[in-house]
């Protein structure tokens, strides 16, 4: 159940480019991203009602940062400059990034199926989203692969961090947002100045994007953080540019070839086998390490707490 309620985030997020074309005003990428971080953590804070204490002031910020703050810029100026879905063939390595920093942080052992699948993840999502381009930008590749890192990294840091006793990941969301959006705006305002006018069309689709989109959505990420491992969070990635492209042939009549179709298959399939490796890797741990999902990590009474509260904070209906 753990990893359907945190699928559901990828599975968002993949609508998140069909709400940007057809609905927001074009070329405002940062007031879009400032658009989903901002107001999002504000309502999540009020419905948490903590605030970070001691050491949970930096991390939360270096987490914004990294998770919200300069991956929403980041992630935006790639898919601007860059063909096609090269954006999300380059972020499709996030696993492999993942796992690299949680042998590195987390004693999380990346064995050579969970290399194997990551490869079949990268090449299932290229084979769906990306199209014949001419040269590539190379500010838009370095754009991809840092908000790719970036994401990566804050992620097994959310991880090995773990959250404070008494936190749930309501508020850790809420924290992460807010100091996130509060990194964006500045940077909105001098890069793109005042707002645009707004329809109704347009605040119906910045309502969906900082409800549903990331409110919602995020806080089911970081609480699948605290109860998978972070090789089993980052193999539900892929399912978002699956979800774009679903969205497109279903909504927008964009056509999927066979060759599309097959990349689906495999991306999905990957998807599959990097939430089964780390379950038969329980059962060779020890009892205490197998309740963390296998993860071996010294920071088992962070990881205790983090799991101690699927449940305990009911959102109302912001369904993401």
């Amino acid at each position: 159940m753990t990893v359907l309620l945190t699928a559901l985030a990828p599975v968002s997020w993949g609508s998140t480019y069909a709400v940007t074309t057809e609905f927001l005003p074009a070329d405002r990428p940062l007031f879009t991203g400032l658009m989903r971080a901002l107001p999002a953590g504000l309502v999540l804070l009020a419905l948490a009602r903590v605030l970070p204490r001691g050491a949970w002031w930096w991390k939360s910020a270096v987490l914004g940062a990294l998770n919200i703050g300069a991956f929403f810029p980041l992630l935006f100026l790639s898919a601007y400059r860059l063909p096609g879905g090269m954006a999300a063939v380059v972020g499709s390595v996030g696993p492999l990034l993942v796992a690299g920093l949680a042998a590195l942080l987390l004693g999380e052992r990346p064995t050579a199926r969970t290399l194997l699948t990551g490869i079949l993840a990268a090449l299932g999502v290229s084979l769906v989203v990306l199209k014949a381009a001419g040269a590539l930008d190379a500010l838009g590749v370095l754009a991809a692969l840092t908000a790719t890192a970036s994401m990566s990294t804050g992620t097994v840091l959310t991880k090995r961090w773990g959250r404070p006793d008494g936190v749930g990941p309501l508020a850790l969301t809420a924290w992460q947002l807010t100091a996130g959006g509060l990194l964006i705006a500045p940077l909105a305002f001098l890069v793109e100045g005042a707002p645009p006018a707004l329809d109704g069309r347009a605040v119906g689709g910045y309502l969906y994007l900082a409800l549903a989109n990331t409110a919602i959505a995020y806080w089911l990420w970081f609480r699948g953080i605290g109860r998978l491992t972070a090789t089993q969070v980052t193999f539900l990635g892929p399912l978002s540019p699956l979800t774009a492209a679903v969205i497109g042939w279903a909504a927008l009549g964009q056509l999927l070839t066979p060759l599309q179709l097959a990349g689906m298959t495999l991306a999905f399939g990957a998807t599959v086998l990097g939430q089964l490796r780390p379950r038969r890797a329980v059962r060779a741990t020890s009892p205490e390490s197998a309740g963390s999902g296998g993860a071996v990590s010294p920071f088992s009474s962070t990881e205790r707490n983090s799991r101690k509260d699927s449940m305990d904070v009911t959102v109302p209906a912001l369904r993401r």
